[in-house]
Parts: structure tokens; C-alpha cells; sequence
């Protein structure tokens, strides 16, 4: 199974990890976003759904997510790229799009201002 963590944590605590596994230490897999603004701003609630419905379910075409989530393939494409820009999903080398992970972890700390 593979899981990943998305998270809002500083770029000082992204290069500590890099360093833990630099020496051996197992990190998992994380997507990490500079601040919660910039998270949302990527993974919109219609962004949310499509991976979602990706999680899991392997590869397949723009088409074909875009039906998935009932949307229309024009949307889902611009969307698609976003994610794609944002590291979250990939492409085969078929041209299909994959978000490659089985389970989907987010993980954030609100604090007053």
C-alpha cells in the first residue's frame, strides 16, 4: 500500500526531513506546501474530488476522470495540469494521469494569528 502525507510545514522543516533521509532514515512520502493559503489554492474542493476518485484506481485519461467525477473534460484538463504542476499527480508514459497512492493523509496545524 502506498500512502502519502499532505502537509503545510516551513521550508527549514522540508530540508530537515530531506536531511534524515539523506542519512538513511525511511521519511514516507510527503507533498509538503509552504502555507495552508497555498494548499488550498491547489487542492480546491473540486481538486479534492478528482483525487478522490483517483486514489487508488490507477491509470486513465483526462476522459475518463472527467467522467468520473461528472465534470466537463475541458475542467478536468485544466485541473489536471494544476495537479500535475503541483507534483500530485503523473503521467504515464501511455499519456494517461495517475495520482499513485492508495491512501491520502493530510496533515496541518491552525494556530491563532
Amino acid at each position: 500500500m502506498s500512502d502519502v502525507t499532505l502537509e503545510v510545514c516551513s521550508r527549514e522543516a522540508t530540508d530537515a526531513r530531506f536531511r534524515r533521509a539523506f542519512e538513511g532514515e525511511s521519511q514516507g512520502e510527503f507533498i509538503s506546501f509552504e502555507t495552508p493559503e497555498l494548499l488550498f489554492k491547489v487542492i480546491s474542493g473540486k481538486r479534492w474530488d478528482l483525487l478522490k476518485t483517483m486514489t487508488a484506481a490507477g491509470p486513465m485519461t483526462i476522459r475518463e476522470a472527467a467522467r468520473r467525477v461528472q465534470r466537463d473534460v475541458k475542467a478536468v484538463h485544466g485541473d489536471v495540469q494544476a495537479l500535475l504542476n503541483a507534483g500530485l499527480l503523473k503521467k504515464t508514459e501511455k499519456g494517461q494521469i495517475v495520482f499513485p497512492y492508495d491512501t491520502v493523509h493530510v496533515n496541518f496545524m491552525l494556530k491563532a494569528a
